[in-house]
């Protein structure tokens, strides 16, 4: 099989042919021929595909709201060739027959590389490590381990996994939220909920676990990842452990570069995510350190609901937004337009330093020849308004209905197979 990308824009601000044989780039040029297929690339950016190292997938067991096919659909449409499903799934992700159920699935969907979460712990309870070994040494291969939508909260067991995860190159990836603190809590504590009636969740419960964790891990020399970064105190944290030398990354995810509690003013569920949407300030806060390096990461918290889950009252709703088909245009939105950020910090942050953390060594590559062809195609120009009714995912829980947003994915490539053209899904491949 060939492929031929024809007056594409590289990295480097260059027009070039990329020509593609099998799984790899073959040959990059000018005036390149092929007997394949042809895609005019012309005004559009050919990009390494994107990793999201924050998915939710829901199956096995809430496949009402989203199953490993439904959510590789939509992962290629927002341009993502390797997606990380997270462990809160039913039965919880906490076991070698689990993750290489899921693994398995992401196989059998062909679209992108599903490489699954394992949890840190038995049922996310928080009391006992999982079977982290065991998930490593499985099909899966797993190296990322976390309890999200629960926080290991208990200092010792954080300790333990940290420590654990370190004889196999592991990385814990922590919710960072302090349960005693956020008894109750339903959106951003401040002036909003304030004025709306609604239970605050305080920034230092973000806060303070991530710096109990950070000293954690510096202790014991492990690799600390921390998960959807939302306020300017977590930042600031995060910023003083990097100048000290610290072995910690950190991710933020496009709804809270967008978005600030002032939506909630609508009483509107669809707002409802965690953690919850914060102020201006933060906002202003996430974007610069996601700029400048002390936010590693964009990844999407992807977070699937079926409608009767969003359409209650604000207090019974469940948390979560969907994202992967509109990362990427978030992204150039809120950091491409405004300046804060050029297009090679754009790869780093949605495809290098993800592919890196995850040790997905297929993905986040510089494209050259020899390279496996996992390539994005974007219009970084297109204008298009966000429609519900035309997302792949399986839910529609998204917050941007009706909302314009600039640069959009038209083909992607997995695996030098082109599974997505002019915006149009080919197929999956089954194996």
């Amino acid at each position: 099989m060939e492929i031929l990308l024809k007056n594409g824009l590289l990295s480097d601000g260059s027009v070039a042919d990329i020509r593609i044989v099998g799984e790899f780039i073959a040959e990059i040029g000018q005036e390149l021929s092929s007997s394949g297929e042809l895609i005019n690339c012309a005004g559009l950016r050919i990009l390494p595909g994107f990793v999201d190292l924050h998915t939710h997938l829901r199956e096995p067991g809430r496949e009402n709201a989203e199953t490993v096919l439904t959510g590789s659909r939509a992962a290629i449409r927002g341009g993502f060739t390797a997606i990380s499903p997270m462990a809160n799934t039913s039965p919880v992700a906490d076991s070698a027959g689990v993750v290489e159920q899921v693994w398995r699935l992401g196989r059998e969907a062909g679209l992108c590389d599903v490489f699954p979460i394992g949890a840190v712990s038995e049922g996310l309870e928080g009391k006992k490590l999982s079977e982290m070994k065991a998930m490593a040494d499985s099909a899966a291969k797993v190296r990322i381990f976390s309890d999200d939508g629960k926080c290991v909260s208990d200092s010792l067991l954080m300790r333990r996994a940290l420590e654990y995860v370190k004889s196999f190159d592991g990385v814990i990836a922590q919710h960072a939220q302090d349960p005693r603190l956020t008894e109750g809590a339903q959106m951003n504590e401040g002036v909003v909920s304030s004025q709306l009636g609604l239970a605050g969740w305080p920034a230092i419960a973000e806060e303070a676990i991530i710096a109990r964790d950070i000293l954690l891990a510096h202790s014991l020399g492990s690799r600390l990842h921390i998960c959807h970064l939302s306020t300017k105190g977590s930042v600031e944290i995060i910023r003083w452990a990097k100048a000290q030398g610290m072995q910690v990354t950190a991710e933020v995810t496009p709804h809270h570069l967008l978005l600030t509690d002032e939506t909630a003013r609508t009483y509107d569920p669809i707002y409802k995510v965690n953690p919850p949407l914060r102020t201006d300030e933060d906002v202003k806060a996430l974007r610069a350190a996601l700029a400048d390096g002390t936010i590693d990461i964009v990844a999407t918290d992807h977070a699937p609901h079926p409608a009767e889950d969003k359409d209650c009252e604000w207090a019974s709703a469940a948390f979560g937004m969907v994202g992967l088909e509109t990362a990427l245009g978030i992204v150039i939105t809120t950091m491409i337009e405004t300046g804060l950020m050029n297009w090679d910090r754009l790869i780093e942050v949605m495809s290098t330093n993800p592919a890196k953390i995850g040790g997905y060594t297929a993905h986040g590559l510089d494209l050259k020849e020899g390279s496996i062809a996992n390539i994005a195609i974007v219009d970084p120009e297109k204008r298009w308004t966000v429609d519900r009714e035309l997302l792949l995912s399986k839910s529609r829980n998204t917050p941007l209905h009706g909302f314009e947003l600039t640069g959009d994915v038209i083909h992607t490539i997995f695996n030098g197979r082109l599974v997505m053209k002019n915006q149009n899904l080919i197929g999956a491949v089954h194996e």
